[in-house]
């Protein structure tokens, strides 16, 4: 027999005896599966702390009555996306938004200051109303939600922007412990952002396509996690019986004493059961030698 021959009988013995030790263990290996399984749903589920995403949609566009002009203005648009996504996460814009969502309030109305009547005196001495006095008059703002507290760090981290190749679109996507905390952040970074864009670019060019919505669960999955638990309930089974079967060292045929243990089969020995009230005849020897079991030696 070839060494390679060798080879594929010993692969073929050793695959079916992990057959066989999967078909008589299979129970354990179940349990282990169903045990982990759920272990991963219940910390999945009950111990990790949950996060959910919201995403927000900008348009970056210039119009232009201009044809040629306005696709010029959007190749331009097209490559300054990726400018703006360096921008949108800059300390200067999420500071803006921090501060926003500290106190989020929306100007609906600026504050009018108090002004006195104006009078013009004719040639007759008459005095003459020109403008009349306007009473001060307070802002008026309008509350756009809870307010949170949010550091400019923190905004860093729980912020990302992904874009699409020769797009005008990108998308703002937030991270927060609570659905309404992550639609908050999303919806302050973006305002702010279309706020200071102008000032910083000089062009005015951003428009908020979609406003986030309440955030979705993102962490943890609990499908995956709970799969996770399953197959390593699998894996971890099938080591422990591996493992418990190659340490066993008792001799379970003729095959095994000589090529694994190098012994020599010198024959076997019967093992007689003998009653009590035996005596050693040769017929009585004769009667019981169908009672015994063999033994190797």
């Amino acid at each position: 027999m070839s060494a390679e021959q060798q080879n594929n009988e010993e692969v073929t013995i050793d695959l079916r005896r992990l057959f066989i030790l999967i078909k008589k263990h299979f129970i354990s290996i179940l349990i282990w599966m169903i045990g982990l399984g759920l272990i991963a749903y219940g910390v999945s589920e009950y111990v990790l702390v949950p996060k959910y995403t919201a995403s927000t949609q900008l348009l970056v566009n210039r119009k232009s009555a201009d044809v040629n002009q306005a696709y010029a203005n959007q190749q331009a648009d097209v490559n300054a996306v990726t400018t703006y996504k360096d921008i949108i996460t800059s300390r200067v814009i999420l500071k803006g938004a921090s501060k926003y969502l500290a106190n989020p309030v929306t100007v609906v109305r600026k504050a009018t200051p108090a002004k006195k009547a104006v009078y013009r005196t004719d040639d007759d001495g008459t005095r003459v109303l020109v403008k009349k006095a306007v009473k001060a008059k307070p802002a008026v703002i309008k509350r756009d939600g809870k307010s949170y507290s949010v550091s400019a760090s923190e905004l860093s981290s729980a912020v990302s922007v992904t874009t699409t190749t020769s797009s005008q679109v990108f998308s703002l996507s937030a991270t927060a412990e609570t659905p309404e905390k992550a639609q908050a952040i999303a919806n302050a970074v973006a305002k702010e952002f279309k706020k200071q864009i102008p000032s910083i670019m000089d062009v005015n060019n951003v428009t908020i396509v979609a406003e986030a919505s309440k955030g979705t669960k993102s962490y943890p999955k609990v499908k995956m996690i709970t799969a996770v638990g399953v197959l390593a309930g699998l894996v971890v089974s099938l080591l422990i019986i591996i493992i418990k079967d190659l340490s066993d060292t008792s001799v379970r045929d003729d095959s095994f004493m000589e090529k694994e243990l190098g012994l020599i089969n010198l024959g076997e020995v019967s093992s007689i059961k003998m009653p009590k009230d035996w005596t050693f005849t040769a017929a009585s020897a004769e009667k019981h030698r169908s009672l015994g079991t063999r033994r190797r030696v």
